[in-house]
């Protein structure tokens, strides 16, 4: 093996290095072996990632059992759960970027031969997948694991339950004794959200793209069968290493399409629409909104996860995991088989060995759909001629058509919301809240909630051009393009406009004359920056529509 480490370690002039590195234990025997970074988000503000230091160190031992040296890099996260609803929520999207950067410019620097990412929290999965993509060496993107889910009155219960519980309680369906009680036992120990919610839409999606170890996401943080998990993933990067696996032989577009059918299979989460765009534009794998749309409109739903389903992830594990999902998906040839994953062996190769859980109700087979084809679609229309994303919801009408709302950021909205001052048949709209109006594009997951808690699950709609979390519920349509910071036409909406959002028909529009919003739009004046100097700044001056993954780099100056 051509080892890329050796300019740092080898010979002569590289004693000044090695010298270094004999301060903290490392011999030139141990530099002489391919160097793997062993990369993790540990962070002490979230349970997400919590477990990824002592994980590490299982990473780390696979990787010196296959002959190779560990280098444990440690980058940043920022909790969406902890965030949610708050300012600090406009910093998670951006941290994407960050991650991704920090862990290729440390990866770069030290001249990895390999890399093993973990990761947790939402931000984390994409980034990690976009950093590996830019460095194209062999790796492997480890995924730390759901939650197991909470008991309260005998049912299984997730954060998510907590944020709709919020909206229950503020219009007096609730008790606030019954809320705290709830918010004492929904999370019982570390992980990611125990729903198909973002994090775990994006975990399976890297095991469907290739990138990840297929099961090895399913496996909850907290079980013993993590630390053979993360052994696993440092030998198999040795074993990439070696048969020169990089992301660009195995992340093909055939496998970015894998990975949107799983999405659209379990009713995932619409950031998977937002990351996928991001990971394909670093490698330069043509893919847009239209593939989206195309490929979720065959694909029916064959799980039963929250928030579509009643399952949690933990359920996913113990009926079989994604190896029993890839089968399923394989086997009705909506996935194609043949695709090349990190272990040197197809997708259906990888899937043969499934074990399904007798009687198990999580994973069916596409004669036995739990929910239509078409859960992730596009929308048009004179609101969103760039394009708009929803998660058609298991209940509900599919064309809404109502007066709008308009709030300009989504703390107005949200207090209107407990306030009871939305009413049944209304569009709420939440603008200057996209990649660059916010900046960051904030997750609508407080207010979503809080409408469900106050029992217009299928009586509003909310229009935004900022993102919705995995565990949003109802007829909620996010990522309008072009945003309102960018003179989009939803810059334009004013209270009392007719807005209708027609699934059927993929439109979103308003009963204006292209004429009428053309006016509007001349008089409009863009709101000021929030954050005029600092990461959120150049954050903003870079970043481009989400139409497109929201990336902060087109390939061109």
């Amino acid at each position: 093996m051509r080892l890329r480490s050796q300019a740092l370690y080898a010979g002569r002039d590289r004693a000044p290095a090695r010298a270094a590195l004999r301060a903290i234990g490392l011999t030139a025997e141990d530099l002489a072996r391919p160097i793997v970074g062993v990369v993790h988000s540990w962070i002490g503000t979230m349970p997400c990632n919590f477990t990824h230091r002592t994980l590490a160190q299982d990473v780390m031992g696979g990787v010196r059992e296959a002959g190779g040296t560990p280098m444990e890099v440690n980058t940043i996260a920022v909790s969406d759960v902890v965030t949610m609803g708050s300012e600090g929520m406009r910093t998670s999207l951006v941290s994407r970027e960050v991650i991704a950067d920090s862990i290729e410019l440390v990866a770069r620097g030290h001249m990895f031969d390999a890399l093993v990412t973990i990761v947790g929290c939402d931000k984390t999965i994409p980034a990690a997948a976009m950093a590996h993509a830019r460095l194209d060496i062999p790796g492997v993107v480890l995924y730390s694991g759901p939650t197991m889910p909470g008991r309260f009155e005998g049912a299984a219960v997730t954060v998510a339950d907590v944020f709709e519980a919020v909206g229950a309680n503020a219009a007096g369906a609730m008790s606030d004794e019954a809320l705290r009680r709830l918010e004492a036992v929904a999370c019982p120990g570390a992980g990611a959200c125990g729903g198909q919610y973002t994090a775990n839409t994006m975990a399976m999606a890297m095991e469907f793209l290739g990138l990840s170890p297929l099961g090895s996401g399913s496996v909850p943080a907290l079980d013993p069968r993590r630390r053979e998990v993360g052994a696993e993933a440092g030998r198999l990067a040795l074993a990439a290493l070696e048969h020169d696996l990089t992301p660009r032989r195995i992340a093909t577009r055939t496998a970015f399409e894998n990975a949107i059918t799983v999405g659209a299979a379990t009713a995932g989460s619409t950031n998977l629409i937002l990351h996928l765009l991001a990971i394909a534009h670093e490698l330069d794998v043509p893919l847009d909104l239209a593939d989206f749309d195309a490929i979720s409109a065959r694909t029916p739903v064959i799980t039963n996860l929250k928030p579509h389903g009643t399952c949690t992830a933990v359920d996913l594990d113990r009926a079989g995991g994604t190896p029993l999902v890839a089968r399923r998906l394989v086997e009705a040839g909506l996935v194609d088989g043949e695709a090349l994953t990190v272990t040197g062996r197809t997708l259906w190769e990888e899937s043969d060995g499934a074990v399904e859980t007798e009687g198990q109700r999580v994973v069916t087979d596409v004669k036995n759909a739990t929910g239509p084809a078409g859960t992730l679609m596009v929308l048009r229309g004179n609101l969103a001629p760039g394009g708009c994303v929803v998660k058609v919801p298991a209940r509900g009408r599919p064309v809404h058509t109502g007066p709008v709302r308009v709030f300009e950021r989504e703390e107005a909205a949200m207090a209107a919301v407990q306030a009871g001052q939305i009413v049944p048949g209304e569009v709420v709209v939440i603008r200057n809240e996209g990649p660059r109006g916010g900046p960051g594009m904030r997750e609508m997951l407080g207010v979503t909630a809080a409408l469900v808690g106050r029992g217009l699950l299928e009586e509003v709609v909310l229009l935004t051009d900022g993102r919705f979390s995995g565990a949003t519920r109802g007829l909620m349509v996010g990522h309008v393009s072009p945003e309102a910071a960018d003179g989009g036409p939803i810059a334009a909406l004013r209270d009392g406009d007719i807005v209708t959002v027609d699934l059927p028909g993929r439109q979103v529009r308003v009963e204006l004359t292209t004429e009428r919003i053309q006016a509007r739009l001349a008089e409009w004046t863009p709101p000021s920056p929030l954050y005029p100097t600092g990461v959120m700044a150049k954050y903003r001056a870079l970043v481009g529509s989400a139409e497109h993954g929201a990336v902060t780099w087109t390939g061109a100056l």
